[in-house]
């Protein structure tokens, strides 16, 4: 099962080491990993994606929260959450295909962040499953570079606020 788990953690060198270390020894690999400051500059959100079952992901939880750094983590699989990922991509672009590219940046909210004599770097950021279908209609085109960020997401609704906790 695909679980996506929300950390708060203290804004201080070696904490990604330690969380990942800590998920890595049980044998979790991380499908997608992002981490940031938030509105609290003492404190930064981890968001990582993970497969396994929710006994051995309850018993992680567990170890998680004995680390001293680590303020709280959520399974928010299960919530009404939204997430995102951010990618760069740039894609061969000779004169006669730009409208033609332009036109599916447009019709997926994308936008052109750069030109060169022949490429564009293009900006996306939305679910995977969108991100995804992008980079398949770029790939005949040709694709020069491509970068993705990890997924972010915060729950909708209620506000996080057992963060001082």
């Amino acid at each position: 099962m695909r679980h996506v788990l929300s950390a708060l953690v203290h804004n201080q060198p070696g904490v990604l080491a330690h969380v990942s270390g800590m998920l890595a020894s049980r044998g979790f690999n991380i499908d997608s990993l992002a981490v940031g400051e938030t509105e609290q500059p003492q404190l930064s959100r981890m968001t990582f994606v993970v497969h396994g079952d929710d006994a051995v992901l309850d018993q992680v939880r567990k170890q998680l929260d004995k680390i001293v750094t680590v303020v709280r983590v959520d399974d928010i699989s299960s919530e009404n959450f939204v997430e995102r990922d951010l990618m760069l991509i740039k894609v061969q672009a000779p004169s006669e295909k730009r409208v033609e590219i332009s036109l599916l940046v447009e019709m997926f909210r994308a936008r052109v962040v750069d030109i060169a004599l022949d490429n564009m770097m293009i900006e996306l950021s939305g679910t995977e499953a969108k991100i995804e279908a992008f980079i398949d209609l770029m790939r005949p085109y040709g694709i020069h570079e491509l970068a993705r960020t990890g997924r972010i997401a915060l729950v909708r609704g209620r506000p996080q606020s057992r963060e001082a906790e």
